[in-house]
């Protein structure tokens, strides 16, 4: 066996394991990347940003802004509640279990988000998806959901007989919530500090930062972690095989 053969089993064994961690790690339902935006953007209070913005100091780069919500004109549902947004998506299981949506509804209203006596005017129809907060899950018999969602069933099934599963999936923002928004400042043209959404949309989240993580790392946490456990020592092996080939190189 070449001087070689080792350290390129090594860089080899590392490409694969790197590969089976990135694997897990999507498997395991994870947002990784809006997980890192959120996280790694600067906090920035509401009432400095506007003291930056009066003297024309804002920072370049999204920022991690938090405030109450005001909303002059809210969405009022069935039961009373208030809103600036509201999204839902109705599903139903096909035989071979996947999921198919069957109603997928987007409604929001432009809110202030304040925070003591500063505010900022924000457009919650520029939302990323997913809004990050706690979802109300229902779970039924497509039955359940009424006549409304019947034709859609229908034609969803085709000639494969009756569904038996259906789930819809609320997330809402309140006019009593504390918003988390990621965010770029801006001055407009009278040099008043305004929000612009990074690309994808506003990220937005109605819990706690560290909730809003642990929604963001999906449903199999457990996964996503051993994903970047055997995606870090793969790393580590891939360099050590490819120093020790560059050592038993000639020359």
């Amino acid at each position: 066996m070449s001087e070689a053969a080792l350290p390129i089993l090594a860089v080899a064994i590392g490409l694969l394991g790197a590969g089976l961690g990135a694997a897990l790690i999507r498997s395991s339902g994870a947002d990784t990347r809006a997980g890192r935006r959120l996280a790694g953007a600067r906090a920035a209070p509401l009432p400095a940003l506007q003291d930056l913005a009066a003297n024309d100091r804002l920072p370049p780069g999204p920022v991690r802004v938090e405030g109450r919500v005001r909303c002059a004109n809210p969405l009022v549902t069935p039961d009373g509640d208030r809103l600036a947004a509201l999204h839902r998506d109705v599903e139903v299981q096909m035989p071979d279990g996947r999921w198919r949506v069957i109603e997928r509804l987007r409604e929001a209203r432009p809110i202030d988000l304040w925070e003591r006596s500063s505010s900022v005017p924000l457009d919650l129809a520029l939302l990323a998806e997913p809004l990050i907060g706690i979802p109300r899950v229902w779970e039924g018999s497509p039955a359940e959901l009424g006549d409304t969602y019947q034709p859609a069933i229908d034609r969803v099934a085709g000639g494969m007989g009756p569904l038996h599963r259906a789930r819809a999936t609320t997330r809402q923002v309140s006019l009593v919530d504390q918003l988390l928004v990621l965010g770029i400042p801006r001055r407009d043209e009278h040099g008043r500090l305004r929000l612009e959404p990074p690309p994808g949309g506003f990220l937005a989240a109605n819990v706690e930062l560290d909730t809003a993580m642990r929604l963001l790392a999906g449903p199999r946490r457990t996964r996503m972690l051993a994903g970047f456990a055997v995606g870090l020592v793969s790393a580590v092996v891939a360099v050590a095989g490819l120093i020790g080939v560059l050592l038993v190189l000639p020359g």
